[in-house]
C-alpha cells in the first residue's frame, strides 16, 4: 500500500476537468446511469455521488460500468472503512466534509486523490501538514461564502480550493473568479423533480450552463 497521501496534483487535475463537480445524492440506482449520461454530455464529466443513500454504491458500480466517459467520485466519507468500499464500487476519487486523523490516515493509505472539507485556517493548516493542497470549502455559504475563500489566499497562496455548499446557479461565478478556486461543487446540476420525472435533457442543459461558466468569467 501506498505509505504517502497521494499527489495533490491528481485532484487538482480531476477538478480542473471543468468548472462545477455535480455533487448527487442519487436515491434510485436505475437513475444513475441515464443521470450520468445527461452531465457528461453536458461537459461535466467529473461526478460526485455522496453516500448519502442506500443506492450510493450500486449507482457508482453502474456508473463505472455502463458511462466510461465519466470520472466517479464518492462523496460524504466519513469513516475510514468508506475508502475500501467506495473503491471496490469503482470510485476514482474521495470528499469528505471534513478530515479526521483517522480519515487522513485512511486517504494516504488508499491512494485515492482526497478532496477533504476544510471551514478554517486551522482546518487548511492541518491538512497541508498531511501533504494536501486541494480543498473543499465547506459549507461555502455558511461559512462566507467568495470572501472567505478569498481570504485564505492570504496566508495560503499555495491552496487550491472547490468550495461547495449552498451555492446555485446564480453565485457560481463569484466564487469561479476567485484565483484560488480551481472548480464548484454544486447540487443544482440534479434536480429532484427532473431527476424523477426523467428529464435528462433538462438536466444535460444545466449541465451545459454550467460547464460555460468559465468562458465568461472576467
Amino acid at each position: 500500500m501506498p505509505t504517502e497521501t497521494a499527489m495533490p496534483d491528481a485532484m487538482l487535475d480531476i477538478l480542473k476537468r471543468a468548472p462545477v463537480v455535480p455533487v448527487l445524492v442519487i436515491e434510485n440506482a436505475d437513475d444513475a446511469v441515464p443521470l450520468a449520461r445527461a452531465l457528461v454530455a453536458g461537459g461535466l464529466p467529473a461526478l460526485e455521488v455522496t453516500l448519502r443513500t442506500p443506492a450510493a454504491l450500486d449507482s457508482i458500480r453502474r456508473i463505472t460500468a455502463e458511462v466510461p466517459e465519466a470520472l466517479v467520485g464518492v462523496g460524504t466519507i466519513m469513516k475510514p472503512a468508506d475508502f475500501d468500499t467506495a473503491q471496490e464500487a469503482g470510485a476514482r476519487f474521495a470528499v469528505s466534509p471534513g478530515a479526521t486523523d483517522a480519515l487522513l490516515e485512511a486517504a494516504r493509505a488508499s491512494g485515492m486523490p482526497f478532496l477533504p472539507g476544510v471551514a478554517t485556517a486551522s482546518e487548511v493548516m492541518r491538512g497541508m501538514e498531511a501533504g494536501l493542497s486541494v480543498f473543499k470549502a465547506f459549507p461555502a455559504a455558511a461559512i462566507g461564502g467568495p470572501a472567505t475563500v478569498a481570504a485564505f489566499g492570504g496566508p495560503f497562496p499555495e491552496a487550491r480550493f472547490c468550495p461547495t455548499g449552498g451555492i446555485r446557479s446564480g453565485t457560481a461565478a463569484d466564487y469561479l473568479r476567485l484565483p484560488n478556486v480551481v472548480a464548484i461543487g454544486g447540487t443544482w446540476l440534479a434536480p429532484k423533480e427532473k431527476v424523477r420525472a426523467g428529464d435528462w435533457q433538462g438536466i444535460e442543459d444545466l449541465a451545459r450552463s454550467a460547464a460555460g461558466l468559465a468562458e465568461h468569467l472576467g
